[in-house]
């Protein structure tokens, strides 16, 4: 059974305001099916809404991601670059954990850790996690000051996020946190770290849908790949905007809500 159009909003809506939030996109995703008894959004759907996402951070980023492609490629030609190349190759060296545990393990995760108890567990564990990195963590490093070991570290923090309910940037933001990034930086580096993890799995999932018939009208996966981009980019222009001012407490707080209330229902 197809999805409507008050469903095709609805969802598009979740996963622009989660994807770059640290509260899971893909829990939030799940939850219509698990809790409305909504079908299937079917996978043509997580596709456009994907690209909508990818589109909205590329569009915001676009003179930084120009800058650091251009001092990338200048670094290969000259084999030396500042600190935009430098910055390049860390988040190509921190793509990789999770895109060789996204080849090895997807089918696991998509075939056993999408349920209810697994999303309500992230949820309140990867809420304590982040919780604790920004009140351990000393917020003084800026992004310039990341080396190697830090974006390999972020980058296999972001292995976790295949599990629903983890969230890629919080667990990212997390990870930056601990390894005393501020507020800011830790979250613009998540940011530039989801663009190719987010590219790759679009890529894959259109490569399963060749052949395949969509459930969709090309019209509705238009209107949402539209709407989860405009989403998403408000969502990043307000997030960077205030999480100096707001900090992650409320995301703690609302991830913890959410977990308790996910167990609720899943006992009752």
């Amino acid at each position: 059974m197809a999805i409507d159009t008050i469903q095709i909003t609805v969802l598009a809506i979740i996963q622009g305001l989660t994807e770059f939030l640290p509260v899971s996109s893909s829990g939030h995703l799940l939850l219509p099916s698990l809790l409305l008894d909504w079908p299937d959004q079917g996978l043509n759907f997580d596709v456009a809404v994907h690209m909508g996402s990818l589109s909205a951070i590329i569009f915001y980023f676009r003179r930084d991601l120009l800058r650091l492609l251009l001092a990338w490629c200048f670094s290969l030609l000259r084999r030396k670059g500042g600190d935009d190349a430098r910055l390049a190759w860390l988040i190509i060296l921190g793509t990789i954990p999770a895109g060789l545990a996204g080849l090895l393990l997807n089918d696991y995760v998509e075939a056993y850790a999408r349920s209810l108890p697994v999303i309500a567990t992230t949820s309140i564990l990867f809420a304590l996690l982040l919780y604790a990195s920004e009140r351990q963590g000393t917020q003084s490093s800026p992004i310039t000051s990341l080396n190697w070991r830090t974006a390999l570290l972020i980058g296999l923090a972001q292995v976790l996020a295949l599990i629903p309910g983890t969230s890629r940037s919080g667990v990212t933001m997390t990870a930056g946190l601990f390894c005393n990034l501020t507020r800011a930086a830790a979250a613009r580096f998540s940011f530039l770290l989801s663009i190719p993890i987010i590219f790759a799995t679009g890529l894959l999932k259109t490569t399963e849908l060749m052949g395949a018939e969509s459930e969709l009208a090309w019209a509705g996966l238009l209107y949402a790949t539209l709407l989860s981009g405009v989403v998403a980019f408000c969502c990043i222009h307000v997030f960077l905007r205030l999480i100096d001012r707001i900090g992650f407490l409320p995301f703690v707080i609302y991830r913890i809500a959410l977990g308790v209330a996910l167990f609720g229902i899943y006992l009752v």
